[in-house]
């Protein structure tokens, strides 16, 4: 990189806990700065945050449609060059199209819309202007995520047989006042959120980390949907048989009453030869287990042997010595530094790494709202299949 890049920020404001995260994220490896933002649709709160982050008042605009605009318009040395979308997801596809529209490249919380005719007109406009669109699948990020998908891919276990992926969460086991106002509030609402509240909000995570590993894609599914909880409109929990390319089967649970659990995902995949498991809540650690062998435990940030040496995609994201704890924040931070090296190599004239272009992008969006709408057609539906066609 030759220099660091600009952001602007979409939401996001004062107490907007996500946020926050993006920006630590994108702050982490020195390589972005943050120099405008629409950070509210209540213009005094937005004046303020823009205020508490120090930024210029002629920098802070109303809405995302004016920060676009007069980025514009700005000298190339000034403007912005990407925007980070932090909004309900009603208010993801806007600002993205607006944004690669008008030469700027996008940073987007997932889901990346709320609509599949939304996120396949989002991949359109990526092929067509040939933006860098990133969406934050943050389990993705992980050194030892990176390590389980590069030792699937270098077929450690065999053909692939068995994906079990869960994502228990118990913060809406009762209906609160967390739903009338914050990030419960428009989760729970159809017309900010989308068709389903639990497979949009944590489903989709883990249906991308079971592709992303695997390297294998979800063809068909038969899923059971259920709002558990009276007087909440919209699904709660929910389980996803799944069948996978090259005729592996699988396993999806998303919960957001499971009572008790904090943010506990964890996935297993077995081949022929043996498996592997990682948990969110352990994530520096890699639990391998092969037949007629002892269970093998690879950690983040150390200098194996052959053949047990850690793969490039796992190192080129470890940042600290082994033993020193890596979570969110890193792996946040993972796909804003890939995403940053990747662009500014294109802008450069250059072509990224491998291991800089390994974050998530619009494809992955498309699939992801794909997942959301077939598992909600299947719920509705009679049949025991339902076709995952993208």
């Amino acid at each position: 990189m030759t220099r660091k890049l600009r952001m602007g920020m979409v939401g996001g404001g004062q107490n907007a806990f996500i946020g926050a995260v993006h920006r630590i994220a994108a702050f982490m490896d020195g390589k972005i700065d943050l120099v405008c933002g629409a950070f509210s649709s209540d213009p005094e709160r937005a004046a303020e945050s823009g205020k508490a982050l120090f930024l210029p008042q002629d920098r802070v605009y109303p809405d995302y449609k004016t920060m676009i605009e007069k980025e514009a318009a700005l000298p190339e040395n000034l403007r912005m060059d990407f925007i980070s979308i932090v909004t309900p997801n009603s208010v993801h596809f806007g600002p993205a199209k607006l944004a690669m529209e008008n030469g700027f490249d996008v940073v987007v919380d997932k889901p990346m819309t709320v609509s599949v005719e939304e996120a396949k007109e989002l991949q359109e406009i990526v092929a067509r202007t040939g933006r860098t669109l990133a969406l934050t699948h943050t389990y993705s990020g992980y050194p030892m995520v990176k390590q389980a998908k590069a030792m699937v891919k270098a077929g450690h276990f065999g053909k692939i047989r068995k994906i079990v992926v869960e994502y228990p969460q118990g913060w809406l086991v009762r209906l609160t006042d967390k739903e009338k106002s914050g990030g419960a509030e428009w989760r729970a609402d159809p017309a900010k959120s989308g068709k389903s509240l639990v497979m949009g909000d944590i489903g989709t995570h883990a249906a991308h980390l079971a592709e992303y590993i695997s390297g294998l894609k979800i063809t068909d599914l038969c899923a059971d949907l259920t709002s558990f909880v009276d007087g909440r409109t919209m699904d709660d929990d929910g389980s996803v048989l799944l069948r996978f390319t090259e005729g592996a089967k699988g396993v999806l649970m998303a919960s957001q009453i499971s009572a008790g659990e904090e943010n506990a995902v964890r996935i297993r995949i077995y081949g022929e030869n043996g498996g592997l498991e990682w948990a969110n809540e352990e994530p520096n650690t890699l639990i391998v287990k092969m037949l007629d062998q002892p269970r093998q435990l690879y950690r983040t940030g150390n200098a194996y042997a052959a053949p047990y040496t850690l793969s490039s995609f796992a190192t080129h994201n470890t940042r600290i010595p082994s033993g020193h704890p890596e979570g969110l924040l890193e792996a946040f931070a993972n796909i804003y530094r890939n995403f940053a090296e990747t662009v500014s190599a294109k802008r450069d004239g250059q072509t990224p790494s491998d291991e800089n272009l390994d974050f998530p992008t619009v494809d992955d969006g498309v699939r992801g709202m794909t997942f959301i709408d077939t598992v909600v057609r299947s719920n509705d539906s009679n049949e025991k299949w339902t076709k995952f066609d993208v």
